[in-house]
């Protein structure tokens, strides 16, 4: 009697831990159930991956939802829809919301919130804060909570651990990888009057320095060798960084934004104004330069979306009274894509930063690989489909992407999570199904 399934995938290739594959795949229970050539009518639902190519469910460890607070930006439902509209599977949300995400009420809160709604996996970051530091250790092991947030500088919202002794205090309480916005918050506020009185945004990378990042960051990795504590820093833009992270791979590990990698000062600036306004800053082509060097070289983990939506009347405001953040979540696989097809990043290491990368950093429990018992998550994309990302796409409250009118290789073209189609040729599927993520260190 021959096996049957709840779902098979079939016909297309699958990169494997061990490289491409002509295989289908059996699910049964949302888990990864077997491989080889599988008779589609064995199941319940299949979809046929002929000529495409089958990647392991991409994950994003970065992005801001709005919710709770100005929703009129995102929501969990809209960010989550142009996810999986981008290939995504899983995220991780962030705390700087309104309120914060400082208590487990918080956290229980958002997963509230997320179920039913959310069309992706999900989990939350806690956000630390001088006043909850000493309970940090216990909220980082919250079921839903992917682990704890640090801003060493100043961005959108109110959290802030800027001095030494506090930043301390939050590598000191808990276990878990501790991730950072790392900029030096106190050199922000002594440059501040460079644009205080209004300036071209341009003047962006000048008041977020490249000695802003460097000095967090040696602050940052001093503290935590002192400590014991291993620490993940987000959007890294400087070369100088790089090579000081080169050097401490042992507790730390890295993100790059596909913004950075794709954009540069200051023509990013004369073209799009503040819709290219983000913290940390894109920089000159001397640090994108340095930036794919440091991928190349192993240094970079994972590559996240830091998916920050603000309105186009918000970012038309005068710099610097323009928000910071660009959205994201939904042309980080196509962005990628299209470094793979212009020769920058091959297939292999896309799928080791952006599924393989965030499970290893974070202790993801059966996602980012394709392999028996794990999640069914699957990215399918179309290596050589032509396409031109533009605003209409775009699914965010905001309507809009600095990437409006680029024209890229590479699509997604499904996204499968745990066995269901929940895209499928630019068409949402189905219904919300999210669900926490589960993580190896919490079971």
């Amino acid at each position: 009697m021959s096996e049957t399934f709840d779902f098979i995938i079939h016909g297309g290739t699958v990169i494997t831990p061990g490289g491409p594959v002509e295989t289908d795949i059996g699910v049964r229970a949302g888990k990864i159930a077997a491989f080889g050539k599988l008779n589609p009518s064995a199941a319940a639902h299949a979809y046929d991956a002929s000529h495409l190519t089958v990647l392991p469910g991409c994950i994003d460890e970065q992005v801001h939802f709005r919710e709770p607070g100005p929703t009129h930006k995102e929501d969990l439902e809209t960010g989550t829809r142009g996810a999986i509209l981008g290939g995504i599977v899983a995220l991780f949300e962030m705390p700087n919301t309104d309120p914060a995400t400082t208590t487990q009420a918080a956290i229980e809160d958002k997963i509230d919130r997320a179920t039913g709604r959310a069309w992706t996996d999900f989990a939350f970051y806690v956000g630390a804060s001088p006043e909850n530091a000493e309970e940090l250790g216990t909220l980082e092991r919250l079921p839903g909570c992917c682990g704890v947030k640090m801003f060493m500088g100043s961005s959108t919202g109110t959290l802030l651990v800027a001095d030494d002794e506090n930043v301390a205090r939050v590598l000191r309480s808990g276990s878990r990888r501790v991730t950072v916005h790392s900029e030096d918050d106190m050199r922000l506020t002594e440059r501040a009057e460079l644009v205080a009185g209004g300036a071209d945004v341009s003047m962006h990378p000048e008041w977020r320095d490249v000695e802003t990042a460097v000095r967090s960051t040696q602050r940052l990795l001093a503290l935590a060798r002192k400590h014991h504590r291993r620490v993940h820093v987000l959007h890294v833009t400087t070369a100088e960084e790089m090579d000081i992270l080169a050097a401490n791979k042992d507790i730390a590990t890295v993100e790059v934004l596909p913004q950075h990698l794709t954009l540069a000062a200051p023509e990013c600036y004369e073209r799009l104004g503040t819709l290219a306004q983000m913290n940390p800053p894109i920089r000159d082509g001397r640090h994108r330069d340095a930036l794919w060097a440091a991928l190349n070289a192993g240094v970079v983990d994972c590559i996240g979306s830091d998916h920050a939506p603000h309105t186009l009347e918000e970012k038309a405001r005068p710099y610097p009274r323009s928000p910071s953040g660009l959205t994201g979540v939904q042309t980080t696989v196509p962005l990628m894509l299209n470094h793979i097809a212009q020769g920058r990043l091959t297939l292999q290491r896309f799928v080791d930063l952006m599924s393989a990368g965030p499970a290893r950093i974070f202790g993801i429990a059966n996602k980012g690989r394709i392999a028996l018992g794990y999640d069914a998550d699957f990215t399918v994309v179309e290596l050589a489909a032509k396409r031109t990302i533009t605003n209409k796409w775009i699914a965010s409250r905001t309507g809009w992407t600095a990437f409006d009118g680029m024209d890229v290789t590479g699509w997604p073209m499904a996204t499968i999570i745990r066995g269901h189609v929940v895209m499928r040729d630019d068409e949402v599927q189905d219904k919300p199904l999210g669900i926490p993520v589960r993580f190896q260190e919490t079971l």
